[in-house]
Formats: structure tokens, sequence, C-alpha cells
């Protein structure tokens, strides 16, 4: 084993003689030492053979320093962050002297001029804990580079394969997590295996250790696709639409591919396509969640990726952004049949002169209930910035209302916001356990979005009490209260309708700088000296970042919140960097686990315990 330079400053390390046997098996290879920032630093890898017949890893970089001081005493929690490498191909876009750059100094800041390896960091999040906060290992992966780390499923339960995404480059890696800090490769889904779509995003873990996930973007080759139920769709191309469903199998194998494009394509007037399609269409589905015991898988349309990326500046169509909501039959799991396409109606803010901002703009997530007597499930949109609900997902064709505007949030969030909750750029928004809170993850709104001399809004996360929603009944009809006017819009619209119990700023007065993404802590430690799953999660962790090219970089940081009595919550002071001291982790940063890459661009994360400590 010896060390080469990769570029100024970094080095890699290279396998030879009886190691490369060895990662050529797909074992547990060699351990070593890197020096730098983290002195002491011991390196294990898992390889696995793809169907490409080449090789592909998982590397473990373990601060040995850290992971001897927190060994002792109470088990550990753990916050994996799926982060990409940053670098200048995150600028490379035609109106690149626009883009605003992250908050560290825009386009002045230094970037690494070469891609460098994408990985999981493994950050200690046991609260007490000496190294909390720590990165205690970077697991990286290759040798594919810019992948565009992007989710991962929701919430991990013991004994689940992680899915990870890459955006850009259009794979699924499955880690097994058992044994952490440490993580092994179980397998990587690539381009090939997925031909009907592309630019996968999120995952949700079924009960057998499968998963779904969404590729929102078209089949990989333009033209007519051929799904195995017998059906034909017309895609133009990578990136593009219609996207599909994937069933995964634990080592990322594919299961089956499902089209989420309806025979008779989707409304032409809202539903628009570059290159245009004969049946235009809006199935680009991001986000994912199913309740099995109902038998319904729940997806929500976001946009055509590759024309938001192309042109951060200036979208060339608002109808790239989409106002649907789709839902499945998943009684057979290995073949989801789309039942229903829902458009969400427009609401009170809603202008003909500026469509990309009306409420039903650019569903971007779903999230579902959970407790066996509530059939409902919420949508939340990126540019429209309201929450929808509807009590029955297993109707025949779901009815969707408008919940909740994020403007109504706004000013609890941060005293100096205005009230309007158009283009809040939400992201993240997912039930509690036990159904009596909605969790949501808001950018805020930029400055100069809605005019010349918006002033943007500060971003954060909020808190909705829910009970009185989803306990309403199966029908619109039944659900007290509406959002039908602008004054509603701004203070709740009273009733059923969900209220704000709690609301947290990040980056407060800083315009469009918060939380692209989240999760919540669903464990809690025991008695017993073990950790055991909770429905009232006490924490929540956001970062700070969605997609650089597509001018929403953030500050790449990763930010823990402490959960309180009656769904109050505020950020943990003492989560703070290691190197900075500041509160919340900080991605950009010179070093790593993995050497000298610079900073990095942490997307979707995990609270994740190792097997053993858990009961």
């Amino acid at each position: 084993m010896r060390s080469t330079p990769l570029r100024s400053g970094r080095w890699r390390k290279v396998v030879t003689g009886a190691a490369a046997l060895a990662l050529a098996a797909g074992a547990v290879t060699y351990t070593g030492s890197v020096t730098g920032a983290y002195a002491d630093v011991q390196t294990v890898t898992d390889a696995k053979t793809a169907s490409d017949g080449k090789q592909y890893w998982v590397q473990n970089h373990l601060v040995t320093k850290d992971l001897a001081r927190s060994a002792s005493g109470t088990p550990k929690k753990w916050l994996l962050v799926w982060a990409g490498d940053e670098n200048i191909a995150d600028t490379l876009v035609k109106d690149v002297k626009n883009l605003p750059g992250t908050l560290g100094g825009g386009l002045n800041k230094l970037k690494n001029a070469l891609p460098g390896p994408d990985f999981l960091a493994v950050i200690d999040a046991t609260q007490g804990s000496p190294t909390y906060g720590k990165v205690v290992n970077t697991a990286t992966v290759g040798p594919l580079v810019e992948n565009e780390p992007h989710h991962m499923q929701y919430v991990w339960h013991k004994g689940d394969t992680i899915y990870a995404g890459a955006l850009f480059a259009a794979a699924t890696y499955a880690f097994d997590v058992s044994a952490l800090p440490q993580l092994k490769l179980k397998g990587v889904s690539l381009p090939t295996n997925t031909l009907g779509g592309s630019v996968p995003d999120a995952y949700w873990v079924l009960k057998d250790g499968t998963a779904y996930g969404t590729y929102m973007g078209g089949p990989v080759v333009p033209g007519p696709h051929a799904y195995a139920d017998g059906s034909t769709q017309i895609g133009n191309g990578f990136a593009g639409s219609p996207g599909e469903v994937v069933h995964f199998g634990q080592n990322a194998e594919v299961l089956s591919e499902s089209p989420a494009a309806t025979p008779q394509g989707d409304n032409a007037k809202l539903c628009d396509n570059l290159p245009q399609l004969g049946k235009p269409t809006c199935a680009n589905p991001h986000g994912i969640q199913a309740r099995e015991d109902l038998n319904t898988l729940v997806t929500s349309d976001y946009a055509e990726p590759r024309n938001i990326i192309l042109d951060p500046v200036k979208q060339p169509s608002p109808y790239l952004r989409r106002p649907t909501v789709r839902t499945w039959d998943i009684a057979d799991r290995n073949h989801p049949k789309l039942k229903a396409v829902s458009y969400l109606p427009d609401g009170p803010r809603a202008d003909p002169a500026d469509p990309l901002h009306a409420e039903s703009r650019a569903v971007m997530e779903t999230t579902v209930t959970n407790l066996p007597g509530h059939k409902g499930a919420f949508a939340q949109t990126m540019q429209g910035g309201a929450v929808f609900y509807t009590p029955d997902i297993t109707a025949a064709e779901p009815h969707w209302i408008e919940v909740f505007d994020d403007g109504a949030a706004n000013k609890a969030i941060h005293a100096n916001n205005d009230s309007n909750g158009g283009s809040s750029n939400g992201g993240w928004i997912q039930t509690s356990p036990d159904d009596k809170y909605l969790y949501r993850a808001i950018v805020g709104r930029q400055k100069g979005t809605l005019s010349a001399d918006d002033p943007g809004t500060t971003g954060g996360v909020y808190v909705l009490d829910i009970q009185k929603l989803v306990n309403a009944g199966d029908r619109i009809e039944d659900i007290d209260g509406r959002i039908d006017t602008k004054a509603k819009a701004q203070q709740g619209g009273g009733g059923d309708l969900p209220t704000v119990v709690g609301a947290a700023p990040i980056n407060p007065g800083t315009p469009g700088a918060g939380p692209h993404w989240g999760a919540y802590d669903n464990f809690v430690l025991g008695s017993d000296g073990f950790y055991h799953e909770t429905d009232t999660p006490q924490h929540l962790a956001v970062s700070n970042y969605f997609v650089a090219r597509s001018g929403l970089d953030g500050d790449h940081k990763v930010n823990l919140l402490n959960l309180g009595p009656g769904g109050k919550v505020s950020v943990d002071q003492n989560f703070r960097d290691e190197f900075t001291g500041q509160v919340g982790i900080n991605f950009n940063r010179k070093s790593w686990p993995h050497g000298a890459f610079g900073n990095a661009k942490p997307h979707s994360e995990l609270f994740v315990v190792a097997d053993a400590d858990v009961r």
C-alpha cells in the first residue's frame, strides 16, 4: 500500500499486492494512517463488484483519537450526513456571474478545482459525549465523483439498509450501518440498471427491508421506453420526463421499475416539458412515503430536473415546476400501480402574472400519517410556499386542500420577516410518529425574488400542531376551517387547521439561508443502557444546502435542534463545530478525515445507532 498525490495538498491511498486482491473479492481490505488536520486516522475499505463488472467501494476514515475518547460510557447515537465534494463544477452554469454562491463569500471564496470524493460523514450526536459534534469518520465512495449526494430515506429503523441517491450520477448506493461508526457497501445501482428513469431523489424503506425510490428524471435514452408492465412511455431523455418509481432489494438490486406517467398524459397547460413531448407530463416524482397497512404509496412531483440546474437565474417556464401528487396501489409490493394524479389547488395568493409562486407550484415533498385510524397525508410546495392535506389517501381520487401558508410562520421564525409565504423554498416536511406534530424546514426567500426591492425572509424550522386536523374525519367536508383569503394565509385558517407551536431561525437576519432538509431523532436511551425507538422525538437535525447549480447553495452547515413539550423547538447551542467553535457543524473546512479536500455540501441526514446498541 502506498500514498500518491491527487492534487496540490491532497493524497490518496493506492492498494497494491495482496490488499488489491482482497479488495477485488469485496472484503474489508486494509488499514492505515492519514496525516494532516486529523493526525491518526484508520482507513478501512469495503468493495463490491457492480453490474458493469467494475469495483465500487466505500472507504472509512476513522478518527481513532476521538473514537477512543468516546468508547467508554453511554452507547453512541450517530448522525449520518450524505455530502458532496464542492469544486468548480458547482458554478459551471450559463449565468455563473449572477450566482449568489455560498454565504462564506460568494464566488470569491476558495473552491477546489477538481472533484474529490463524496462521502457519508459520521458525527457523534450523543448529547453529553466528550466528542459531541465531532466528525469521527468520513466514508468516501468511489470510483464515481460528482455524484451530487442527495437524499436517503426519511427515518432509519434497526436493521435497515441505508439507501443513498446520487443526483447527477443516477446511482443508488446501499450501505450496511450495523457496526457504526464503520460502514460497509452492500451494493450499487447504476444508470444502466434503471433505464426507465434518472436523477434519483428519495427512498422509503418497507418492513421487509426493501425500498421504493423516486427517479425524478426521464428514461436514460430519449424516445420510447418499454416497461415490464407492458406499457411504453415516450421520454425526452436523461434528467427530463417522465420519471418512475424503482423497487430496490437490500443490496441495491433493481426489483422493478414502475412508470409515473399516465397513458393519456397530464394537463398540457400546467405541465410543460423541454423538449416538448407528444403527451405532456408532470411525472417527475420527488418525495415518497408509504402506508403499508393501507397498501398505498404517495409521491409528489417537483420539476423537470435538468431545466432547474441549467439556468437557475431565469426559469425557461414556470410550468416546469409541478402542481401534482400521485397515489399508488402497492398491494403487490413489487408492482406499484398508479391510481390517481391529483392537482393541488391555487390559493388566495395566486397571481396569473406570477404562476411560479402560486401556492400549488413545485410539490417537493409529501408525508403520510402513521397511526391506525388516520388515512391522511400532507404535501408541501417549494415555490408555492404552502402545505396541503388530504384526509384519505386510499380514495380513488384524493382531494387536497391548502391547510397552511408558510407566511403564517414567517414572523414566528424571525420578527423581521414579512407574512408572504411565496417562494419560501420549503423542503423537508415530516409528521411526528404520534401524528401530533408536523415538522417543516424552509430555506427562506432570497432577496429580490418577488420584486426588485424584496428584502427576502429568514428561514428556519417550524412545528405545527395537526391533532385536530388528522382527527377531523376522512372527508374534506368534515374539516372545519379554510385558507381562502390572504388574511387567513398570513394568520392561519382557524378551526381544525394547523397552528404554529414552535419555531426557530437558522442564520437569523440572512435571507434565503435556512435549511433545506432534516430528520427527526427517533431514539432514546433506556434505563437498560440500550437505545429504543420513541414516538416522541426529542431532537431534529437540519442541513443548509440544496443544489449549488440551482442558485440555492446555503452555508453548508448542519444544525441540531431540541424539541420541547408542546412542539417547542430551539437550536442546540452545544452542537458546535470542532474547528470554529461556532454553533452548527460547518462542512466548509480545509480538512476531513479523508484528507485536505476542502468544502463539502451536506444535503441529507439520518439519526442511526449501531445494531448492538438498539433494543
